[in-house]
């Protein structure tokens, strides 16, 4: 099997040796290279086409978005993870949009960086657990009028949750992640909600959540 190429875009100069240091010791990982800026950034990635761009949003020549979305549009084999010290939801959510399916935050371990992109690579989606709550903030529904006048609602807040996310298309295992929980927690949610909806499929019990307002897409 060919080892995972991976390119890194990072301008601080510390933490590009950092993340080139770590991936190049990894024997299942290439570097492929590394660049302090946005031509620089282009350049390998049009040069290379690698398995996994590792990327900072603020780069002296321009914003990292545009690697992302450079990658997106023109590499779909190209998995993207930002690498950044901006965990606020406008700059998360933007990424996301541009094409990004990775977001760490900087205080991520180098030493655990090569297992988050393993799990890119994988098909996963690795997100610090900051950004990750961001993220069910704004995937949370808010409570219907009837809801509301009821009193306790149907699913608890984090059964809701659960079957938000699993209709945004994550898999349980990413959930679990997500929400920093073990999969059998996530599976206990599961399961409460489908004996609370009447249902016996995963896609049943997004169909019915959202038929009674307890999901949004």
């Amino acid at each position: 099997m060919n080892p995972i190429s991976v390119v890194i875009v990072e301008d601080d100069e510390r933490f590009r040796a950092a993340f080139a240091s770590v991936v190049a010791e990894a024997a299942d990982l290439h570097l492929a290279g590394t660049a302090g800026d946005l031509p620089q950034g282009l350049q390998l990635l049009r040069e290379h086409k690698p398995d996994v761009l590792l990327v900072d949003l603020g780069l002296p020549s321009g914003s990292g978005i545009e690697l992302i979305r450079f990658a997106h549009e023109c590499l779909p084999q190209t998995d993207v993870m930002v690498i950044s010290v901006f965990g606020d939801e406008p700059h998360v959510m933007a990424s996301l949009e541009a094409g990004a399916t990775g977001y760490l935050l900087k205080d991520t371990r180098a030493a655990d960086l090569t297992d988050q992109i393993r799990s890119l690579h994988a098909g996963g989606s690795p997100i610090s657990p900051v950004i990750a709550r961001q993220l069910l903030l704004r995937l949370a529904p808010e409570a219907t009028p009837n809801q509301a006048q009821a009193g306790e609602p149907l699913l608890s807040a984090q059964e809701r949750q659960v079957l938000t996310l699993s209709a945004k298309g994550f898999s349980f295992e990413e959930i679990a992640r997500m929400l920093n929980v073990s999969r059998h927690t996530v599976m206990t949610y599961v399961k409460r909600s489908y004996r609370k909806l009447q249902v016996h499929s995963k896609t049943e019990a997004i169909y019915e959540a959202r038929k009674l307002g307890l999901v949004r897409d």
